[in-house]
């Protein structure tokens, strides 16, 4: 007989397993998450896969795991070459809003592309969770999948040892499995700089092979749209102006709250929180000539949590002058008020509507990224000149032209579009084009620098501007899209901003810049008020005190109170992703930390943490906490004063290594030196089973640290290189040796 314990274990279990795969469907009711933007249109509302492709005479099977978006544009762009060159009828799909059980019912004669990222430590990305599940739950033997044809793009990073984890782990699981391969595996190397130049060389040879495979007749390459716009006459309470999702719009009632009054979650990709920032300030001094921007968000009117450890997402606008730079390059309306319609009822549409030119433009579009040489071929068939085609020829033609040409320069697309008209607008691409060839804007992810014991209400992020002057004088330099934004915010809040010329400001306000002054203070009073009494933090130093009475010109501007005023008084929306960079749960296990640079940001939250703990636990002795950081000069020595109140809060169980780089007159010393340097110390804490945390440069300094590890173990315990080799591999499988690098 069974017991009524064992029946409530398993009713539980059940519904467990429902809701992970029901997930998505369960945060669209949750959240009301169903955006217009984002909705699939299946006239029978069926996940599964096969079924799908079925009702919708689909021929060819384009799918995709995406972390960050990067995956799933090229996978988009490759399902529309296939369209535009064989007149496929080609379905490209998330991976995460099908199911794949019946996959062997596919028509043998229907080819599947994936397209797979890797996540973490050669991890598959979120989205391809469930994906993953299914394949490694199937069984060999049954080669289930004999009937499946597939060709697999992976996107990956070289400077991580497990180089397109996901992708080799898929390619390996399908083919295990029955499933035949068309073409070559291909991989995108973006540690090397080359993933467009990896994907082109891919994309060539494999189309060819899928055009022999299915008998397929080629032809030029000419745009139809997959969506159908439709202009509107008026801004109504519906219309997107820049709201991140449509809880946020005016037709909305209301925010969901909980009993509470706080704004309910959960909060994701999909719908973020607007967190209003309560402090911001400057971190290095003016003499580095760099900016590195303290930034705290307010949760406290939120349900949102966060782990110490775990990263920030902020979702970004464009700048003011890389609007009006696209918008004038392709001579567009930014007034025009526009709806959007998919011709394909698989295909999610690529932006909220109904909304305006100018909204997507500064709030959904990625203007600013870098050009593909596939961007200029696709281009080609919208040329207003011969010789504007002739130099689009030459260009998406020739990789080594086009790297000198477009890619030294860190031309964006106007920058481009100009560039080859020479200095003319282009009247010829249609705004549909745009829409569908422009990337979508992505959220962009900062490790967290606060602490959850601590801040509890409040998130802390650190962030150096990017501004990477051009080699080519008359070239604007290169700008980071929300480090630039974030820079904007702290001088403004600051009262330092000197504002664009070109601002709207009323005539009738420009003679009274002491009142607006007065406002802002007393905004900022207030803001930081309500902090003070919500969050419970550690005493933090004074800010840096670079900040000076001069007004600051920036290289671009950002409409800082957002859409219909949604960001007014210094928020922005974010959302939270869960990392594994965790500290030992043992606090008296020894922790070893390296981290130059902005990568001391999550250091600081594991500082601030075990500080808050020994506060709460004054008998426990702590384990270890030596932290190796590194910096050019004291000049960009990130919270200078806060390691040392830290060390006197810790009583001795925390130390700090500096390794300085730029020095006058002294030899570069970086952080794997300083481990070298302390190695006898670093190998007894090891001995005692120390976890060892790197955060920063992948390319480079993950790589050195590595090896320097390597080099402690091979000398301290006297052994051969590569046995010291597998000891580090082993502490990484064993979640001892954690990474938090890009």
């Amino acid at each position: 007989m069974v017991d009524k314990v064992d029946i409530l274990v398993v009713t539980v279990f059940t519904v467990a397993i429902a809701i992970y795969f029901n997930k998505d469907l369960l945060l669209d009711l949750i959240t009301g998450a169903s955006d217009e933007a984002f909705k699939l249109q299946n006239s029978s509302g069926s996940r599964d896969i096969v079924t799908v492709l079925k009702e919708n005479d689909k021929n060819y099977l384009v799918v995709y795991g995406s972390q960050t978006g990067t995956t799933e544009d090229y996978a988009k762009r490759f399902a529309k070459e296939l369209i535009s060159k064989f007149k496929l009828n080609v379905m490209c799909a998330d991976l995460e809003d099908y199911e794949f059980d019946n996959l062997h019912n596919l028509p043998s004669d229907l080819v599947i592309s994936l397209f797979l990222s890797t996540y973490g430590e050669g991890e598959y990305p979120d989205s391809a969770l469930q994906f993953e599940t299914w394949l490694k739950n199937l069984d060999p033997m049954d080669k289930k999948l004999d009937n499946v044809n597939f060709t697999i793009f992976g996107l990956g990073n070289s400077t991580y040892e497990h180089f397109n984890g996901a992708a080799r782990s898929a390619w390996k699981l399908l083919k295990a499995n029955g499933a035949h391969l068309i073409g070559k595996f291909g991989l995108a190397d973006d540690g090397a700089g080359t993933t467009d130049e990896d994907y082109l060389s891919w994309n060539e040879k494999v189309t060819e092979q899928i055009k022999t495979f299915l008998k397929l007749d080629e032809q030029d390459l000419k745009f139809e749209s997959s969506f159908e716009v439709t202009k509107l006459e008026s801004l109504e309470e519906n219309v997107f102006v820049g709201e991140p999702s449509s809880q946020y719009l005016p037709a909305c009632e209301e925010l969901p709250h909980n009993d509470e009054g706080l704004q309910t979650g959960p909060f994701n990709t999909i719908y973020p929180y607007v967190a209003p920032i309560v402090k911001s300030y400057e971190l290095f001094d003016p003499k580095s000539g760099r900016n590195c921007i303290h930034t705290e968000f307010d949760v406290s009117g939120s349900n949102l949590k966060y782990s110490t450890g775990d990263h920030l997402a902020i979702w970004p606008s464009n700048a003011n002058e890389k609007v009006e730079q696209f918008i004038k390059a392709l001579n567009l309306d930014g007034e025009m008020i526009f709806d959007l319609k998919s011709k394909d009822p698989t295909m999610k549409l690529p932006l909220p509507t109904p909304t305006t030119v100018e909204a997507a433009v500064r709030h959904y579009l990625e203007i600013t990224g870098p050009v593909s040489r596939q961007l200029l071929r696709t281009l080609i068939q919208f040329a207003p000149t011969e010789t504007i085609k002739t130099k689009l020829l030459d260009l998406s033609n020739d990789k080594d032209q086009f790297a000198k040409e477009i890619n030294a320069q860190y031309f964006n697309i106007a920058d481009a579009l100009y560039y080859i008209s020479e200095g003319k607008p282009w009247t010829t691409i249609p705004w549909e084009f745009i829409l569908e060839f422009t990337p979508k804007l992505q959220p962009r992810y900062y490790s967290i620098s606060s602490s959850a014991l601590t801040e509890k209400q409040t998130i802390h992020v650190t962030s150096i501007v990017e501004n990477v002057t051009n080699d080519e004088d008359d070239m604007p330099p290169v700008l980071g899209v929300t480090t630039n934004l974030l820079r904007n915010i702290q001088l403004d809040k600051a009262g330092l901003l000197e504002k664009d010329i070109k601002d709207k400001i009323p005539e009738e306000d420009k003679d009274e810049p002491e009142v607006e002054e007065e406002k802002k203070e007393e905004k900022k009073e207030d803001t930081e008020s309500v902090n003070e009494k919500t969050v419970e933090k550690i005493e933090t130093p004074t800010p840096s005190k670079s900040a000076t009475k001069e007004k600051h010109t920036l290289p671009v501007h950002y409409d800082l109170d957002g859409p219909r005023n949604l960001f007014q008084g210094y928020k922005l929306p974010i959302h939270v992703r869960r990392s594994t960079f965790r500290l030992p749960t043992n606090p008296q296990t020894p922790v070893i930390m390296v981290g130059p640079g902005t990568g001391v940001a999550p250091f600081r939250g594991f500082i601030r943490e075990r500080v808050k703990f020994q506060e709460l636990n004054p008998n426990v002795k702590l384990g270890k906490l030596l932290l190796f950081y590194g910096s050019r000069d004291a000049n960009d020595f990130l919270y200078r004063e806060e390691w040392e109140e830290y060390k006197t809060k810790l009583n001795g169980s925390f130390e700090m290594v500096v390794a300085h780089s730029r020095l006058p007159n002294k030899p570069k010393v970086y952080v794997q030196d300083k481990l070298k340097d302390k190695e006898e110390e670093v190998m007894e804490l090891l001995k005692e089973g120390a976890f060892i945390y790197v955060c920063g440069d992948a390319k480079n300094m993950a790589k050195d640290v590595n090896a320097a590890f390597v080099g402690t173990y091979t000398r301290g315990l006297k052994i051969e290189e590569a046995e010291a080799r597998e000891i580090v591999k082993m502490l990484k499988s064993q979640g001892k040796y954690q990474e938090d690098i890009w």
